[in-house]
């Protein structure tokens, strides 16, 4: 059975674009080996193995792209209630901090979004506005309530 990964429409519209970038960046590598080619001895050749290698990066991150866009869920989000995939939470606990819960392929904490799957994520899961929630980080237990779920 595949397993259906959990997206919102942007991040499927991001692996969209994704998909059409890597796409053209095909030819632009196929004439980096091609070139490299030209140099000679194949064995001792820095820009071919290098142009090889960025191949296999942009290939297999086709491959895994193509996978999930053939096997997703779309989220759709819901306004208010509990946490779930999709929500967009505030906690507090002296800063306030804001997290948008996603499936594990869009996860970016540097742009505030947290997968489902993560410690922070899992805590929030089925909690609601008023509620404490208590995550172990590697800085110790830190302990939010949640402001806002929207």
């Amino acid at each position: 059975m595949k397993k259906k990964y959990q997206i919102t429409a942007q991040g499927k519209a991001e692996l969209e674009n994704e998909l059409v970038e890597l796409k053209e960046q095909r030819s632009e590598i196929a004439e980096k080996i091609a070139a490299a080619r030209d140099y000679g001895d194949l064995s001792e050749n820095a820009e071919y193995d290098a142009a090889r290698e960025e191949q296999g990066i942009v290939e297999s991150r086709v491959v895994e792209i193509e996978d999930i866009l053939q096997n997703f869920e779309l989220i759709h989000p819901k306004k208010g209630g509990n946490v779930h995939v999709g929500s967009t939470v505030e906690l507090e606990n002296g800063t306030s901090v804001t997290y948008q819960v996603v499936g594990s392929v869009e996860a970016d904490p540097l742009e505030g979004k947290i997968s489902d799957e993560s410690p922070i994520g899992a805590a929030l899961m089925g909690k609601k506005a008023g509620d404490k929630v208590t995550i172990e980080t590697p800085k110790g237990q830190v302990t939010y309530t949640i402001q806002l779920v929207h």
